[in-house]
C-alpha cells in the first residue's frame, strides 16, 4: 500500500527564493515526497522579461496570477494578456512561456503542478523548433 500523507504546516520562506535558467525566480511552497500529487511554487518574473520556452513531461501546470501583468503563450493558443486573479491551465507536454509586460513591476504567480514538479520532467524548448 502507498505512503500515508502526514499533516504539516509549511511556513512561507521568501529568503529561499532562487533563480532558474528559465529566467525567473522561484520560492517553493510545497514540493515533497509527503505530498506527491501536488507541488506549489511562487514564480517571479522581472519587468520586461520573457521566460524560456519549455514544457513539463506528464505534468499539468496551472498559473494563478497574484500580482502584475503578463502575456502568456500556451501551445497553439493565441497569446493572452493576464493579470491578478487569472488562471492559466497548461496540459502535460504543452509548450509554454510568459512575459512580464510591465516595465516597472514584477509579475508574480503561483505554479501548481500535478503530479508534483521534479527537475527530470522539465524540457527546455529554447533551441528546438516547436
Amino acid at each position: 500500500m502507498g505512503q500515508t500523507m502526514k499533516a504539516e504546516i509549511l511556513p512561507f520562506s521568501p529568503d529561499t527564493e532562487f533563480y532558474i535558467e528559465e529566467r525567473c525566480y522561484i520560492v517553493e511552497y510545497s514540493n515533497s515526497d509527503n505530498d506527491p500529487d501536488l507541488s506549489i511554487a511562487q514564480a517571479r518574473v522581472e519587468p520586461c522579461v520573457t521566460t524560456a520556452w519549455h514544457r513539463l513531461q506528464g505534468v499539468t501546470e496551472r498559473y494563478v496570477i497574484i500580482s502584475g501583468t503578463g502575456r502568456v503563450e500556451v501551445g497553439d493558443l493565441d497569446p493572452r494578456d493576464v493579470s491578478y486573479g487569472d488562471t492559466v491551465i497548461i496540459p502535460p507536454n504543452v509548450r509554454q512561456r510568459i512575459t512580464n509586460t510591465s516595465d516597472s513591476e514584477d509579475l508574480i504567480f503561483l505554479a501548481l503542478c500535478t503530479p508534483r514538479f521534479d527537475d527530470a520532467i522539465y524540457e527546455s524548448l529554447e533551441d528546438k523548433d516547436e
